[in-house]
């Protein structure tokens, strides 16, 4: 899984919200044929399972205690949380308005970055994203690359993808972007070494073609 300087065969896609993150790391893992994973969909997953038993979001002691409770379970297409499939619940407003506050629980953060480091180690590698792999999960990766977009043409695709309203959408990316590079446990921020990749303006294939040419310079493909 690693060559001599240390590094693991992972290619990391951080960056917030609408950054076509989801997408390109999937069909960069198809032209790959590396495994994929979704961290993103972990703690929403999480997310969904404390909103399923009443607690309160923002009460980590009550989470903290809950927390080995909840049953994940995901693959490459279905997220089952608790034995019952979740995989479009986890995308509804209700867990999009409070995955914020439960990703930033530590305990939360520790507990899924054991189970990504498990995942990585199973997969001899992969493609994985989410919003501190590079910086926090696997900071020896081989390509780190953070992907961005401007406030507008993120939302103007997440309103696309949900039909709903731009100006509402807007305001709650950058909410999500205020709390996620704030918060105290590992931060949205890029890696020293990421290459930086402004989507706007760039269809998905190419954006997806720069990352996949990269692989090969790095010698992971």
């Amino acid at each position: 899984m690693g060559d001599q300087s240390g590094t693991v065969r992972v290619i990391a896609i951080d960056g917030p919200g609408g950054s076509g993150k989801s997408t390109v790391a999937k069909l960069v893992a198809q032209k790959t044929g590396l495994p994929y994973l979704d961290t993103g969909a972990m703690y929403r997953a999480v997310t969904f399972g404390v909103l399923q038993r009443g607690v309160d979001p923002t009460d980590w002691s009550v989470i903290d205690e809950i927390l080995p409770q909840i049953d994940l379970d995901l693959s490459a297409t279905t997220v089952m949380v608790d034995g019952a499939d979740a995989t479009e619940a986890i995308r509804g407003n209700e867990v999009t308005a409070h995955v914020s506050e439960v990703s930033a629980n530590p305990t939360v953060r520790h507990a899924m970055v054991e189970l990504q480091r498990e995942w990585i180690r199973k997969s001899a590698g992969g493609v994985l994203e989410g919003r501190d792999i590079g910086t926090v999960v696997v900071p020896n990766a081989a390509l780190k690359v953070y992907l961005t977009a401007s406030g507008r043409e993120r939302a103007r695709r997440r309103a696309l993808e949900a039909g709903l309203d731009i100006e509402e959408v807007e305001a709650d990316l950058a909410r999500r972007d205020k709390a996620d590079s704030e918060r105290s446990e590992s931060p949205l921020r890029p890696a020293e070494d990421a290459v930086i990749v402004d989507t706007t303006g760039y269809e998905i294939t190419q954006v997806v073609d720069r990352i996949v040419a990269l692989a090969h310079e790095r010698g992971l493909l």
